[in-house]
């Protein structure tokens, strides 16, 4: 039974390429043999729409496609006009087997210049026939397929190498190590080449494009080429002031906590931020938190009771919507 590619995908058949796209990433996601592990149905639903991706996604087939349906591959992929043809029957026509000088007649040539119009004649007749043979050489290529890829906020800062599992059009499941550069953000592309669909014609693969999409960290958030950490201090390191330690991609630097610091106080740590090539590493900027003990005695009770007379006004004062 023809397969209906726009269906399995779930998308019209004057859909965009965006709208191919971002149909086939859903549906990847829904049925990819990770998330569905032990599930044969979903193996093979998922190969289906790969199927149906590599073809729609790239213009060529999906031109194909849609003259002749889901068979087209039996009649070449040379082209959008691979198939059109100038036959008289079953070996069809060809310049090549074309006498010009005996279809023309030497009265014609003659009338047009005689031997001038001959040789030109003898080199169409030859040219054609090289030109025919060139185009029936000529290899095609295979479609492009993207898929998404999880990684760690820190393999994103410092760059590193990831491993993921792709399952091909084939069934066939292949681990892939994917290079992550240093400073990636979330939502740009890698491109691995011929890692794509494979050519029916036996020409090179396509290639894939893999969408980066980075998870969020406990502690840690990137603005910009920065870096903003969440850190707790006690209230008698706020207070009293201290010296405490602070995990950077660089690592450990230690900062000194001025005495009298409030929740929220920022300090800035130069160039322990996000470093991608050829650019100024960004900055560090460190939040302090004032975490409290869970359990407050009597005596600890009044001391903070004492401190809080201490404040010099609201502190509230000059809040506004």
């Amino acid at each position: 039974m023809a397969e209906d590619y726009y269906k399995i995908l779930g998308v019209r058949r004057d859909a965009s390429q965006a709208e191919i796209q971002k149909a086939f990433r859903e549906l990847a996601k829904k049925y990819h043999p990770d998330r569905n592990p032990n599930d044969k149905d979903a193996v093979k639903k998922f190969q289906r729409i790969q199927r149906a991706f590599e073809v729609l996604n790239d213009r060529e087939k999906r031109d194909m496609y849609d003259r002749y349906g889901s068979s087209f591959e039996t009649r070449g992929t040379g082209g959008p006009r691979a198939s059109y043809a100038w036959s008289t029957g079953p070996g069809g026509f060809s310049f090549e087997d074309v006498d010009f000088e005996q279809f023309f007649g030497d009265r014609f040539g003659a009338e047009l210049g005689g031997g001038a119009f001959s040789d030109i004649l003898r080199h169409f007749s030859r040219t054609a026939g090289r030109g025919r043979a060139k185009t029936a050489d000529a290899k095609t290529r295979g479609g492009d397929i993207e898929h998404e890829i999880h990684i760690p906020f820190t393999t994103a800062i410092t760059g590193g190498a990831v491993e993921m599992s792709v399952q091909r059009g084939s069934g066939q499941q292949d681990t892939l190590s994917v290079k992550i550069p240093p400073g990636i953000e979330d939502g740009k592309r890698i491109r691995l080449r011929g890692q794509g669909a494979p050519d029916p014609g036996g020409g090179p693969p396509g290639d894939m494009y893999l969408t980066v999409r980075v998870d969020p960290h406990a502690h840690f958030e990137r603005r910009g080429d920065n870096l903003l950490a969440r850190v707790p201090v006690t209230l008698a390191e706020a207070v009293l002031g201290a010296k405490i330690d602070v995990p950077t991609p660089k690592g450990t630097v230690s900062l000194r906590v001025p005495p009298g610091t409030s929740s929220g106080t920022k300090l800035r740590v130069k160039g322990h931020g996000v470093a991608r090539k050829g650019q100024p590493p960004g900055d560090l900027l460190v939040e302090l938190l004032v975490v409290l003990p869970k359990e407050i005695d009597a005596s600890t009770r009044e001391a903070i009771q004492r401190l809080d007379l201490r404040y010099d006004g609201d502190p509230r004062a000059q809040l506004r919507w």
